[in-house]
């Protein structure tokens, strides 16, 4: 029989050692194996120094910025790049592995636009406000930024004043709250404010009063949700049993604090006890559909701070309940 000619069908099977002609097998001759094919190259090892090279670049560059001024501040003095650069990295190995936050609800915090996320107060120490700032941000698909609203002696405070606006947090005024909400921005808000941080231990998530309703106000007033929050762990971490009135008078903050390491250990007394945390985000609580003089109603007002802080209360409970341990 004739020799059969083979024609390639691609390029690469072109690249094999073929030869050009062939005998063509008579039907009782078995078929020879087929060509195994070439090994796939191996990719070539990355080289050990290229990630710390990156990163070394990026905190040059970094740096660089920072002392030639070359980065962005907005009108409250919020600087994102070293908010998420610099604080944020600080404050995550607390979140992650010393309080070990658990964070459920996520999803009701809206993807874009103004938001209210009016949350429960405790802890001796604002480290609440911290853990939920970085909540939000990790969590969230989006990696919102939550700017929170403070107390006037964190304004007062050296350093730590600096720090605040820096990261993200202004003054407690309304003014401040609807020009970040109308931005569409979230905003976070802890109603019970000192009497909900200094409230003896006696007295943990049982949650005290929530003013006269200001923040349903700025909402109503933004057109923007409310989104309850309820954070269970934060009340362990400084178990407070008494408080010295008298030297709080003379360094004028709202309470001194007294627990069963503090002051007694000095300065290892202020390390907080590793508890585990749970931050649950509730669903939101619209204002869409209220005319814009519902803003101006107390009984509107108070109804929709109730309604809220029950909310928020009865998930403390719940999540309580279903707690197994303070330290688990």
């Amino acid at each position: 029989m004739a020799d059969a000619k083979v024609i390639p069908f691609d390029e690469d099977r072109s690249r094999r050692r073929i030869p050009r002609r062939v005998r063509a097998l008579s039907p009782a001759e078995p078929l020879e194996q087929p060509l195994a094919p070439e090994p796939a190259p191996e990719p070539a090892p990355a080289e050990p120094g290229d990630g710390w090279d990156r990163r070394i670049a990026g905190g040059l560059a970094f740096l660089r910025r920072r002392i030639t001024g070359d980065y962005e501040v907005d009108e409250f003095g919020y600087d994102k790049e070293l908010t998420d650069q610099v604080l944020m990295s600080l404050m995550r190995p607390l979140y992650d592995k010393y309080f070990r936050v658990e964070v459920r609800g996520i999803e009701n915090i809206p993807a874009e636009g103004g938001a209210l996320i009016v949350a429960n107060h405790s802890g001796t120490l604002p480290l609440d406000g911290l853990m939920l700032q970085v909540a939000v941000h990790d969590r969230h698909p989006a990696q919102r930024h939550l700017r929170l609203l403070a107390a006037d002696l964190v304004f007062m405070l050296p350093v730590v004043n600096e720090l605040a606006r820096k990261a993200g947090h202004t003054l407690a005024c309304a003014e401040d709250a609807q020009r970040l909400l109308e931005a569409g921005e979230l905003v976070g808000v802890m109603p019970e404010g000192f009497k909900g941080i200094g409230k003896p231990f006696g007295d943990r998530y049982k949650l005290q009063r929530f003013g006269r309703g200001g923040f349903v106000s700025t909402a109503l007033r933004a057109g923007t949700p409310i989104v309850p929050c309820s954070i269970v762990g934060a009340e362990e971490i400084y178990p407070m049993v008494g408080n010295a009135k008298t030297l709080a008078r003379l360094l004028g903050v709202p309470y001194f604090p007294i627990t069963p390491t503090f002051p007694w250990l000095g300065p290892l007394g202020a390390v907080p006890l590793p508890t585990k945390w749970t931050i649950q985000f509730g669903e939101p609580i619209s204002t869409a559909g209220y005319a814009a003089e519902a803003a101006e109603d107390p009984m509107l007002m108070f109804n929709l701070t109730d309604q809220v802080r029950e909310q928020i209360q009865h998930t403390l409970y719940k999540l309580l309940v279903q707690r197994r341990s303070v330290f688990f």
